[in-house]
């Protein structure tokens, strides 16, 4: 019997929306959410995602922004987030990101190790991204090109798909 790792990865993304979410510019985005949760919720290392009642986080404010939404999940380790990101129709919607979602220079997107069972709140996740934002990778918020292993100092450099470039 192999024991339970001490650490599971945390994952916030928010985006700036290009149009309100019942728009037709955004329609195919919206009509994907809930196959695309579907697949991260049946994938391999998936532990927990951020959700309202709807089945989504599409009404969870973030930064006090109405035209920001969040992602937030945890993952058994970055192997199993990567693994999910990068296929099937995540991968797909990934690849169409500029049609629904504004290009903004700042991170908008990070990951965090977080004790095994605790699940972050939206306040812990902006905290993180500020961090981020003002400091670069470090080990209290980090990217998928920039990882820190759980209790590491130093980074390592992670691996992403070129042709898609990394939202992290």
């Amino acid at each position: 019997m192999t024991q339970a790792a001490p650490y599971q990865l945390a994952q916030v993304n928010i985006g700036r929306l290009k149009a309100p979410l019942d728009s037709a510019q955004l329609k195919d985005f919206v009509d994907n959410l809930d196959p695309v949760n579907a697949d991260a919720d049946a994938a391999d290392g998936f532990v927990w995602r951020l959700e309202d009642e709807t089945g989504d986080a599409t009404d969870i404010a973030v930064f006090g922004d109405e035209w920001l939404i969040i992602n937030m999940s945890v993952w058994r380790d970055a192997e199993a987030l990567k693994a999910y990101m990068y296929q099937g129709r995540h991968r797909e919607m990934l690849a169409r990101r500029r049609e629904f979602f504004e290009r903004v220079q700042e991170a908008m997107v990070a990951l965090w190790w977080v004790p095994a069972g605790h699940r972050p709140t939206v306040a812990e996740a902006e905290s993180r991204l500020l961090h981020l934002r003002a400091n670069g990778p470090t080990p209290y918020a980090f990217t998928l090109r920039t990882l820190f292993p759980a209790g590491a100092d130093e980074p390592v450099a992670g691996t992403v798909p070129e042709e898609l470039g990394c939202p992290a």
